[in-house]
C-alpha cells in the first residue's frame, strides 16, 4: 500500500470519528445521515432541524471538496433505473425497519457498545454478502 493510498482512508475516517463525537458530545444524538436526512426535511417528530440541514451540506461540501482534491474514479452504472430505484425503496425501508442506517448503528453504535447495533450492523453486513454472493455466483452478474 502506498503512502498516499492508506492517508486518504486514514484522514477520512478520522474525520467521520471525529464529527460523529463531536455530534454526539455536543448534542446527545448519534450521527446517523437517515436521521439527519428525515430531520433536515421535516419528516421527525420534531419538524424541521437546522442542524440536519447543516450536517447534511457537510457531507456534502465534504463530498465536493474531495472530489476535487482527488482523481475522480471513471462511474458506469450498469443496473437499469427499475432496479435502482427497488434497491433505494428497499435501503429506505430497511432502514426505518432497522431503526437506523449503517453510520448510525455501525458507527456510532458499535462504537457505544450497543447491542442493538451489533445486531443491526451484523444484519447489515449478512445481507450484503449474501447479496454479493447470490448476485455474481448464482446469477452471474459482472461487477
Amino acid at each position: 500500500m502506498t503512502e498516499i493510498s492508506f492517508l486518504w482512508p486514514l484522514t477520512g475516517g478520522l474525520l467521520i470519528g471525529i464529527s460523529a463525537g463531536l455530534y454526539l458530545l455536543l448534542n446527545g444524538r448519534v450521527a446517523g445521515i437517515s436521521g439527519l436526512a428525515a430531520a433536515s426535511v421535516g419528516l421527525t417528530h420534531d419538524g424541521s432541524s437546522k442542524l440536519g440541514v447543516g450536517f447534511l451540506a457537510g457531507v456534502v461540501a465534504g463530498a465536493w471538496l474531495a472530489a476535487s482534491l482527488v482523481r475522480r474514479p471513471d462511474i458506469v452504472v450498469t443496473a437499469s433505473p427499475a432496479l435502482l430505484i427497488a434497491a433505494g425503496l428497499f435501503v429506505g425501508y430497511g432502514t426505518r425497519l432497522g431503526s437506523g442506517c449503517t453510520s448510525g448503528h455501525g458507527v456510532c453504535g458499535l462504537a457505544r457498545l450497543s447491542p442493538r447495533s451489533l445486531a443491526a450492523t451484523a444484519v447489515f453486513m449478512t445481507v450484503a454478502g449474501a447479496t454479493v454472493f447470490v448476485s455474481r455466483h448464482i446469477l452471474g452478474a459482472q461487477p
